[in-house]
């Protein structure tokens, strides 16, 4: 078993994206990124029409049903979660030549590590690389295990809940489904009822492909930047060699060229990065404050224990999403905000006055922040996370 599953990981792997392979592979799979036939575009942009038709439908069962608070409430904030994800994909398109760039800068620079001759280097890069592999795979994991459960969920309720089971015969209760929408027939016929869930079945996989694709991928581009800044600092402290070892005064220049030309570089992918990533980031911090009060109201209603460990379930993963872009977002922010000590750690003091004046100006460069925003609004780090809980709670105890 673990060998096939190792099997399984390996065929991920791309050499000529030694970081990216798994995460390309997804986009590509799930077509955020589209490939180049006519025919294959087609296909993908026809299943986005599709999934957009879909939670338009969700959004008619609510305008029905919006009396029921029960329903409005789950309805919400699977609706709201779908709409984002489409929103994703359509960015994806509408800026595919700028996450082409960083998607070629990020596999350039990340190739120039792995081969270079420092031993430094390689082992930062094969740190962060199996750091990247784990959050991939463990978000993938859960993401998966949340959709499967929301899928199965109507078929389990009907085979180990007897009660419900006589309560649909006798006309008491509906047929539960996966993701409520209207549908122009009968869902009340059992034909009418299997048909509209195994399209809810299908569209929240796929929906689930969405999510896993586009955030693992976000993910693995913010831990790339951390550990870049984190290799420029190192090589900000060896501009002038070592007390036993210093450089000459041309060698020290062109170091400081250098490390200049990095970080506009970094500076520059990660704008373009977060230029891409910052509406999607305004549309969570708003989506996901709502999406958990509405799982966590849902919680503390929900009779059935079934009922409870997915909707659980849920709510861990909402929490999650949310917390890795926050955690990864604050890192890169904190590291870049030491990243000018690193000029200040080098044997700056016994060179001359000229050279020390070089030294300044680079640290002036390098004393930039660097962080992922939601909008013109917030910024992403650990404080806005901590405010999304707070929101979430406070819309809890109103609708309470």
């Amino acid at each position: 078993m673990t060998s096939t599953i190792q099997g399984l990981l390996q065929k991920l792997e791309d050499p000529k994206r030694p970081l990216l392979g798994p995460t390309i592979k997804w986009l590509k799979l799930y077509g955020l990124i589209l490939p180049r036939t006519r025919k294959g575009k087609m296909i993908y942009l026809s299943i986005l029409t599709v999934m957009g038709l879909f939670i338009i439908s969700e959004y008619v069962d609510m305008i029905i049903m919006r009396n029921d608070v029960n329903h409005l409430l789950l309805n919400f904030k699977y609706s709201m979660l779908s709409s984002v994800n489409v929103i994703k994909v359509i960015t994806m398109y509408a800026w595919h030549k700028h996450w082409m760039g960083i998607f070629k800068f990020t596999t350039r620079v990340d190739i120039e590590r792995r081969n270079s001759p420092d031993p430094f280097y390689r082992e930062t890069v094969r740190k962060y690389t199996k750091y990247c592999r784990i959050i991939t795979y463990i978000y993938w994991f859960l993401g998966y295990c949340t959709v499967i459960m929301i899928v199965v969920q109507p078929a389990a309720k009907y085979l180990l809940s007897s009660t419900y089971r006589q309560n649909v015969k006798d006309g008491t209760e509906k047929f539960l489904e996966v993701v409520n929408s209207w549908t122009p027939f009968d869902k009340t016929t059992m034909s009418g009822y299997l048909i509209s869930n195994i399209i809810q079945g299908v569209a929240s996989l796929y929906s689930g492909g969405w999510i896993t694709s586009y955030d693992t991928n976000a993910f693995v581009l913010m831990i790339f930047f951390r550990g870049e800044l984190e290799l420029l600092r190192r090589d900000c402290q060896s501009l002038f060699g070592t007390e036993e070892n210093p450089v000459t005064k041309e060698e020290a220049l062109k170091r400081i060229d250098h490390c200049h030309q990095r970080h506009n570089d970094i500076l520059k992918y990660f704008r373009l990065f977060d230029s891409c990533l910052s509406p999607i980031m305004l549309l969570y911090v708003i989506v996901c404050s709502v999406m958990l009060c509405a799982t966590t109201v849902q919680l503390t209603t929900e009779s059935s224990a079934m009922q409870k460990l997915i909707t659980f379930q849920y709510l861990m993963f909402g929490v999650s999403q949310v917390f890795i872009y926050c955690w990864h977002s604050n890192d890169v922010f904190y590291v870049s905000q030491d990243l000018m000590l690193g000029p200040y750690e080098s044997y700056w003091f016994a060179r001359t006055l000229s050279e020390q004046k070089n030294l300044h100006l680079l640290a002036g460069q390098l004393n930039k922040q660097i962080v992922l925003t939601a909008g013109p609004f917030s910024y992403i780090n650990l404080a806005t996370f901590i405010n999304i809980l707070k929101g979430a709670y406070s819309y809890y105890t109103l609708l309470n």
